[in-house]
């Protein structure tokens, strides 16, 4: 029997006792805490002393290769952003295919937009949700600043609610939706981030019709315990309190999920009728005092819903108490969801968009942006340009690496658990194949041999191309 065995009978009965009296989220934790303490000891240390501490630190090392535009292939234009473009790109050593966010330095400058930019991309850097695009690679060009994120070729739920037969969802379809984006917006709230631009435009559909938050320009992280003042967001979606410049906390993004629904099951927003030309002012208006009408589209429960997250008190708005979205999720409205299997990624989307379709504008009939004069960039930029371009983001990155099967390729040993060549310092490296990675491998290597020392905090002595198929490098 092993140490860590005889720890864990003694908490099994701990925990078969717990499970009978009153089972609860922090069932496991003592057993996971027992587990960490037993294994931060002599098996971390012996980790430290094996080729696989070796195999991740040329691992943590290539992740942390610098990113450049010659990373990707560049392709059609998707979109425009409030800074630059919005584009296609392919990343040259996997094939995984990304949406780069284009960030022109003198647009940025022009209109004062660093400390926002900066906020959307360190937000993006921490936020982890399958509900939320997430933010691959960071980085800068002559030009331009480039966020390159989750690419989501099914459109967006503006263009379904208005653009595919009549305006609307069916309620179920509706639900779904409505469902992801409340998971999407607890993920940023538990990161004490609030949205403030939900609205059907910036919601994103993906190839299998699941849909992801996007857009974080908006988005800020509260202050613990605190509240923050900001009039920003879009006419007809801005909240009550928003409007009325009072101070808030993650309420506003109940009150645009509220929108959100009502927009996918009526066909067109609460305060506002379909192409009706109506001054900003009179919008706030109808959103200050009046009631939205409700047509027999509405089942009972999702009339319920929206009344309650269109509560004008946010005090008084569901979702904006103590418990927050567990709150939403318990309302009759998702009462046939299993938000479990959901956030797991087992439930079917009831919509899956059809690949050979474009569920966007045509390239031609995307507005180009003017060229921007009486602005010059100097050192004075530079800090902010560091603070933005950090190249790749951990977790996205090593997904990237397990989904494009790369880490299948390149993770290899020698027979029986020996070591392999590319780890065996006394075996001379082989002649580096053609491929992409290998061409990386070699020529860092011989950028780097000149100043870093051969040890284990350098990974330059434990990297080289033996294991590197050329298949690696996916549909690039």
């Amino acid at each position: 029997q092993s140490p860590l065995t005889q720890v864990g009978q003694d908490l099994v009965s701990q925990t078969e006792e717990k499970l009978l009296q009153k089972p609860c989220k922090e069932l496991f934790s003592a057993c996971a805490q027992s587990v960490h303490e037993y294994l931060r000891g002599e098996p971390f240390h012996e980790y430290l002393d094996s080729m696989y501490f070796d195999r991740f630190l040329q691992w943590k090392w290539l992740e942390r290769q610098p990113v450049t535009k010659n990373t990707f292939r560049q392709y059609r234009v998707l979109g425009k952003g409030g800074f630059g473009e919005v584009c296609a790109c392919q990343v040259r050593a996997t094939g995984k295919m990304y949406a780069c966010k284009r960030l022109e330095k003198k647009r940025i400058k022009k209109r004062k937009g660093e400390s926002m930019a900066l906020n959307e991309k360190q937000i993006l850097e921490k936020v982890n949700s399958q509900f939320v695009v997430n933010l691959a690679y960071a980085y800068e060009t002559k030009d331009a600043l480039c966020l390159v994120l989750t690419i989501m070729n099914g459109g967006d739920l503006k263009f379904h609610i208005y653009n595919m037969g009549n305006p609307g969802f069916e309620e179920e379809r509706a639900l779904f939706y409505a469902a992801e984006i409340l998971c999407g917006l607890e993920d940023l709230h538990r990161e004490n981030t609030v949205y403030r631009d939900l609205k059907p435009e910036n919601i994103l559909l993906d190839d299998y019709g699941h849909i992801r938050i996007s857009d974080l320009g908006l988005a800020v992280k509260i202050p613990e315990g605190d509240l923050i003042r900001g009039r920003v967001g879009t006419v007809g979606y801005m909240a009550p309190e928003v409007l009325n410049n009072q101070r808030y906390g993650l309420s506003p993004d109940y009150w645009g999920l509220g929108c959100l629904i009502y927009e996918m099951i009526e066909g067109q927003s609460p305060f506002r009728g379909r192409k009706e030309k109506v001054k900003r002012e009179e919008v706030d208006r109808r959103v200050l005092e009046t009631e939205e009408v409700y047509s027999h589209k509405f089942s009972e429960e999702a009339k319920s819903i929206c009344k309650m997250l269109l509560t004008k008190d946010a005090k008084q708005r569901l979702g904006c108490q103590e418990e927050g979205a567990a709150e939403v999720k318990r309302h009759p409205f998702f009462r046939n969801m299993n938000f479990k299997r959901l956030e797991a990624g087992m439930l079917d989307p009831p919509f899956v968009p059809d690949p050979r379709a474009v569920y966007c504008k045509d390239v031609l009939d995307i507005e180009q942006f003017s060229t921007v004069k009486g602005v010059n960039l100097d050192h004075t930029d530079d800090d902010f340009y560091s603070k933005f371009s950090t190249g790749s983001v951990s977790i996205p990155w090593q997904n990237e690496m397990i989904e494009t099967e790369c880490f299948k390729e390149l993770n290899v040993f020698g027979p029986n658990g020996t070591l392999s060549p590319d780890l065996n310092r006394n075996h001379p490296p082989e002649p580096p194949k053609k491929g992409l990675l290998q061409r990386l491998f070699k020529r860092q290597h011989q950028n780097n041999s000149k100043s870093s020392p051969s040890s284990k905090t350098s990974f330059n002595h434990h990297i080289n191309s033996n294991h590197v198929s050329s298949n690696s490098t996916g549909s690039s």
